[in-house]
Formats: C-alpha cells, sequence, structure tokens
C-alpha cells in the first residue's frame, strides 16, 4: 500500500515539474501588437518587396516605350576586302582590265524618327496602364498580406488561450488528486478513487503538450509571414476576448467598391480598348524621318593617312499608306474585339462569385456570433457545475466521476468559446480583404 502510494505521488509530481512553465526574462521577447505585426510584414516580406519590384519594373517598361517617340541615332562601320577583282573589257580585242580596290571602308550614323504614327502614340497610353496595372496587384498583395497576417496573429491568440484551457485543467486534475490523495491517507476514500484521480492527471498531460505544440508553430507562421528570423522570441499582445467589440459591432457596408480583383478588372478592360484603337491605327498612314551621314573610302594598302574619305548624306521622309494586307489588320480587329467581350464574361462571373463570397463571410460572421453568446452561458453554466462537483466531493456527497464530467464539460463550453470568436475574426478579415481595405499604419 505504501509503495503504490509512493509512486503514484512520485509520477504526479514529476508530471507538474515537466509541464511547469519555463522561467524567461521579459526582456527576451518582443511584445508585438497587430498594429507592429502587420507594420513588419509589409515591410519585410519577400511577397511585398517583388511587388514593389514589378512596379519598378513596368515603370522601366513605359520609359522605354516613350523612347520610340524620340529619334533614334546609330553608328555603323563596315569593312570590305575584295578577293577577285571585277574585270572590264574594252572593244573586241579580248583584253580586260581589273577595277576596284583591294580594301573598301565605309562607316557614318543614321538617324530614324517617327513622325505621324497613331498606333505607336496609342501603344504609349497601354504602357501606362501596364504600371497602373502593377500598382494595382501590388495593392491586392498587400491587402492578402493583412488577412494572412491578421489571421497568424488570432491563430497565436487562439493557441495561447487554448493552452490556458488545457493547463487549468491540468492544475485541477493535479488538485483534484492531492485532495484525493488526502483523503485516502486518513482511510476516507478508495485506492480505485486515488487512481482515478492519477489516470486523470496522466490523460490530461498529452493535450497541454500539444496546445504547447500548436502555440509554437502559430508562433513560426507569424514570424514567417512578418519576414523576420524564426529564432526571434515574440509575444502578441491582449488575448481573444479583446475582439469581442469587434464582434458586438454591426456588420455593414457589404459593397465590393474597394475589391482589388475588380480593379485590375477595370484596368485590364481599358487596356483591351485601346488595343482595339491600336488594332485601328494599324489602317493609318504613318510617316517617318530619316537622315544618314556617311564617309567611305577605297585603297589597296592600309595607309590610313593617305585614303581619301568622300563623305555624303542624305536626308528624307517616308510614307507608308496600308492599302491591302489579305485581311489581316480586320481579322485582328476582331479578335481584339472578342478579347474585350471574353474579358467582360470573366469580371461579371468573377464578380458574381465574389458577391458570393461576400454573403458567405457575412453569414460565418452572423453564426459565429450566435455561438459566441451561446457560448459565453455555457461557459459560466459550466463553471459553476464544476464548482458544485468539487464542493459535493469534498463532503462526500459526490463522486470523481461528476468532477470529471463537469470538467469536460466546462473544457469544451470554453474551447468553443475562443474558436467562436477566432472565427468570427477569420470571416472578419476575408470580409476586410474583399472589400479591399488597407492598412493605414499605427
Amino acid at each position: 500500500m505504501n509503495l503504490t502510494k509512493t509512486l503514484l505521488t512520485l509520477s504526479v509530481t514529476a508530471s507538474v515539474v515537466l509541464l511547469a512553465p519555463a522561467r524567461s526574462s521579459a526582456q527576451d521577447k518582443t511584445l508585438l501588437t497587430l498594429e507592429d505585426a502587420l507594420e513588419i510584414a509589409l515591410s519585410e516580406n519577400p511577397t511585398i518587396k517583388i511587388a514593389d519590384k514589378e512596379i519598378e519594373k513596368t515603370g522601366y517598361a513605359k520609359k522605354g516605350t516613350y523612347a520610340a517617340l524620340y529619334p533614334q541615332i546609330d553608328a555603323s562601320a563596315a569593312y570590305q576586302r575584295t578577293i577577285k577583282k571585277q574585270v572590264m573589257y574594252f572593244g573586241d580585242s579580248g583584253q580586260g582590265m581589273e577595277v576596284g580596290m583591294n580594301n573598301s571602308w565605309n562607316g557614318g550614323f543614321n538617324l530614324s524618327m517617327p513622325v505621324v504614327n497613331v498606333g505607336l502614340w496609342k501603344s504609349l497610353k497601354i504602357s501606362a496602364m501596364d504600371v497602373e496595372l502593377a500598382v494595382e496587384k501590388a495593392r491586392s498583395s498587400r491587402i492578402d498580406m493583412i488577412e494572412q497576417v491578421s489571421n497568424a496573429y488570432c491563430a497565436v491568440l487562439l493557441a495561447a488561450e487554448n493552452h490556458k484551457v488545457y493547463k487549468e485543467i491540468y492544475d485541477n486534475a493535479v488538485e483534484n488528486f492531492s485532495n484525493v490523495k488526502q483523503k485516502f491517507d486518513v482511510g476516507k476514500v478508495s485506492e480505485y478513487d486515488l487512481i482515478s484521480a492519477e489516470v486523470t492527471v496522466k490523460n490530461a498531460e498529452p493535450n497541454v503538450y500539444d496546445a504547447e505544440n500548436n502555440l509554437r508553430i502559430a508562433h513560426w507562421q507569424l514570424k514567417a509571414l512578418m519576414g523576420v528570423s524564426l529564432d526571434m522570441e515574440i509575444e502578441c499582445a491582449g488575448n481573444l476576448k479583446d475582439y469581442e467589440t469587434v464582434i458586438s459591432g454591426p456588420i455593414d457596408n457589404l459593397s465590393l467598391k474597394g475589391n482589388s480583383t475588380m480593379a485590375q478588372f477595370e484596368i485590364q478592360r481599358r487596356q483591351l480598348d485601346k488595343m482595339v484603337e491600336v488594332t485601328k491605327a494599324s489602317n493609318y498612314p504613318t510617316l517617318n524621318l530619316s537622315g544618314n551621314l556617311q564617309w567611305s573610302a577605297m585603297d589597296n594598302t592600309y595607309k590610313f593617312g593617305k585614303y581619301r574619305w568622300t563623305p555624303y548624306s542624305t536626308a528624307g521622309l517616308s510614307l507608308n499608306i496600308p492599302i491591302f494586307a489579305g485581311g489581316k489588320r480586320r481579322f485582328d480587329l476582331k479578335q481584339a474585339r472578342v478579347d474585350v467581350e471574353t474579358l467582360e464574361l470573366q469580371r461579371l462571373n468573377t464578380e458574381r462569385s465574389l458577391n458570393v463570397e461576400v454573403l458567405r463571410q457575412t453569414s460565418l460572421m452572423q453564426t459565429s456570433k450566435r455561438q459566441l453568446e451561446a457560448a459565453r452561458s455555457s461557459v459560466d453554466q459550466a463553471q459553476r457545475g464544476y464548482d458544485i462537483a468539487v464542493k459535493r466531493y469534498e463532503v462526500g456527497g459526490g463522486t470523481l466521476l461528476e468532477i470529471n464530467d463537469s470538467q469536460l464539460a466546462l473544457s469544451r463550453a470554453m474551447l468553443t468559446l475562443n474558436q467562436s470568436i477566432y472565427n468570427y475574426m477569420v470571416a472578419h478579415n476575408a470580409l476586410d480583404r474583399l472589400q479591399g481595405k488597407e492598412f493605414n499604419g499605427k
């Protein structure tokens, strides 16, 4: 009997030591609010940096397109060595004379510039829209990042709250074991109650370990999104209950006016409209200015100082009037118009899907709000039931089974309360993304 008691005591004591929170100084951890996490993520996350680079890239492409309006000046040089000279014959004597030089040199400058080119002018506006589209895509990346970081931050708070719940369950089990052991020592309860209490402690341990691991993983996911080292020690400020004020607020303004996907469709539509104009412009005449300045010389030696360089230059205008191309321009125009119609159908389909998503997230928020209200009442009742079960057992009017059942009901109610808050915030963050809401800093 004494050996059994000793083993049980040592087993539970060892569990308490293992599950005791590790001591760490406050300065070892960085306390972060949600605003801090968002600000760091929007400046350090590689996805955001890639989006910014895409804006920079399209900006350069736009400048490169505008360069087509300026004169294009090129330098050229050529050398030709005569292998077999041409022969010139005089009369019918049959004798001929080689003509030409062994070395021929040519070099100079060429200039070209569009004077009238309607298609080029209109294509420049498409390049400007490319930059606008890249900016909108970057905004979309930021909005998506806001949702992901907000969800990850709430996931950390949820994991922390669940860890508290499981740790409280474990602590209650240890406390009940201590009470049962005292009663067992004086012969008030049977050894079966002592063993049952010890088993309850052991059963509570794995949940605490899982909760600790989930909290660790949630921290890693948040740090990865923030773009900081995974070894950095962070602590999220506040708890899930701080968001109950958000849940109590009204759900309104369900417009897609600020949605980034719809904004991108609008830019793409304007691009395709402009592409139709560019295609039409292929039927218009074009006028180009050209000029060149050249020097040439021929000699049989390589004594450049004795060469006689002959300069010549030209300047002119070239007019091109499209007349017939086998119907290619007409078919190109039809393709461009089909692209516009296809994009409009895609836009309508996407808008319907987004409206359904808005309604779905709104419904999830309403459901989570009702679950939260029910969970609050359930937690209060479950806590009262647990306290009554413990008191009844202390005075000998209850059993350990009643305590375990009431403890299970309390834990489920508390976990449901935490999960309902988390579910509401995830749906709320998704709705913010659909509406295109941005983070404006602290």
